[in-house]
């Protein structure tokens, strides 16, 4: 029998939004590469998908393992190609590039990995590959250990710093280059206007002191690491 145009229609819940943990991530993913990880939450995550955020309860329990599993979801990106321990510095190095270009893909992601030690499944991963070529290449155990955990340090904190630049020049309407130049020659001038008698050779070299592209210095400070590794190795 129809019912009656004058009867109330019996109300109806809204189905429930289906969800799981790679969704979850996907949209979290989302939010940190246009606006940062601060904007970031349980309940802005969840409103993608038009729920709450007891929703995501069951998948993750916080933000902080949130951005845990977001990190190792972009490890996940890295590729990992077959040893050469005959060039196991240059292989470290390429590593150590395309993890930087990674890193600078993902907004501010990078800041993750400077509060706590990567751990995931795919961190893991490129741990795992890092470390065997270091032994493979002749570094003791202990040294490639200590040479995964500073190198990575120093890419994943480069990569936060240049996002901090990133969001400037966004909110200065300014290309990456016109920031570079101008910076430059700001401190170029500050430079060789210091009192000669209080940094003379400061002041009498402020070529130098901003010589090099951001990237030049990121690759050189690199080198620096990585060859440093060859007078521990056990030959």
């Amino acid at each position: 029998m129809k019912t009656s145009p004058w009867q109330p229609i019996p109300e109806r819940r809204p189905a429930r939004v289906q969800l799981d943990r790679e969704q979850i991530i996907d949209a979290a993913l989302r939010i940190s590469d246009a606006e940062g990880i601060d904007a970031v939450s349980t309940r802005r995550v969840a409103a993608e998908f038009g729920t709450g955020p007891s929703s995501l309860y069951a998948h993750v329990s916080n933000k902080d393992e949130l951005l845990r599993l977001m990190f190792d979801r972009i490890c996940g990106e890295i590729q990992l190609p077959p040893h050469e321990p005959d060039r196991w510095q240059e292989q470290i190095k390429e590593l150590m590039l395309h993890t930087h270009e990674i890193l600078q893909a993902h907004n501010d992601l990078a800041q993750v990995a400077l509060a706590m030690i990567p751990t995931g499944p795919n961190a893991l991963r490129a741990s795992e590959w890092m470390f065997a070529l270091a032994i493979k290449g002749g570094l003791p155990p202990h040294y490639g250990s200590w040479a995964i955990e500073r190198i990575f340090l120093y890419v994943t904190a480069d990569a936060y710093e240049n996002s901090i630049w990133r969001a400037q020049m966004r909110h200065l309407e300014q290309t990456k280059e016109q920031v570079e130049q101008e910076v430059r020659a700001e401190l170029k001038e500050y430079f060789a206007g210091l009192p000669d008698d209080r940094f003379p050779y400061l002041r009498a070299h402020p070529d130098a002191m901003t010589s090099g592209t951001v990237q030049e210095r990121f690759e050189w400070g690199l080198d620096l690491l990585i060859d440093g590794l060859s007078r521990y190795v056990v030959k």
